[in-house]
């Protein structure tokens, strides 16, 4: 073999290695994906008329911030129980992610859901008796609540104008918050809590996670 073709296999091999390395890289989590805003793709982002808490914060960024606010504690993942309804030994599970954020924006999903599956049953597991403590944390429950108290979106990720920050996404078993940040794509990136061996709480899953059953905006 010539020392031209050497040279040539050499920084073919070299190329490949790299793409794979690149590759599993940020399969795994090494390597962080590129973010963009929602100007990089002339998207205007969304601001609520309402502001539920009075805090001189519209909804839809305040359920954002809070959201940010409450990953920022670094919460564990495990499923349980708690008599008063709400976490308080610093662990939590998807659901947390959406009931703290809004929560941090003036609305209390314990009492909401609560209330919407007493008045308001259809969608709810019939044969399962409400508990207020844990209802408000499963998701089976989220989605009729929202889907009969928010506005109702698109579930398909490529209408990327029509996901803003703060938006939530439902999938079948899962739930999360939509990012202000973006994929190559446009496709925005989740804010979640999905099991204990996550090592980021935003990522890139919107189109990856599984079938999405609703997207909705608080009201």
């Amino acid at each position: 073999m010539s020392k031209k073709a050497k040279v040539f296999l050499f920084c073919a091999c070299a190329a490949v290695l790299t793409a794979v390395a690149v590759f599993f890289g940020v399969f795994f989590g090494f390597v962080k994906k590129q973010k963009y805003d929602a100007a990089h793709f002339g998207i205007e982002t969304y601001r609520s008329a309402t502001d539920k808490d009075g805090d001189g914060i519209d909804d839809q960024t305040d359920i954002l911030a809070s959201v940010k606010a409450y990953l920022e504690t670094k919460p564990r993942y495990k499923s349980a129980y708690y008599a008063s309804g709400w976490p308080d030994d610093g662990f939590g599970v998807c659901t947390d992610v959406v009931a703290q954020g809004l929560l941090g924006a003036g609305y209390d999903l314990r009492e909401l859901v609560d209330a919407d599956r007493r008045t308001n049953p259809e969608g709810y597991e019939a044969n399962e008796k409400p508990d207020k403590n844990i209802d408000f944390r499963r998701v089976r429950n989220l989605l009729p609540y929202f889907s009969h108290t928010a506005i109702s979106l698109t579930v398909d990720p490529s209408k990327i104008g029509e996901w803003q920050p703060g938006d939530v996404v439902v999938w079948a078993g899962h739930v999360g918050v939509i990012s202000e940040h973006r994929n190559y794509k446009g496709v925005p990136f989740v804010y979640h809590h999905a099991n204990e061996r996550q090592t980021e709480y935003e990522e890139d899953v919107l189109e990856s996670f599984g079938e999405i059953l609703g997207h909705f905006r608080i009201t």
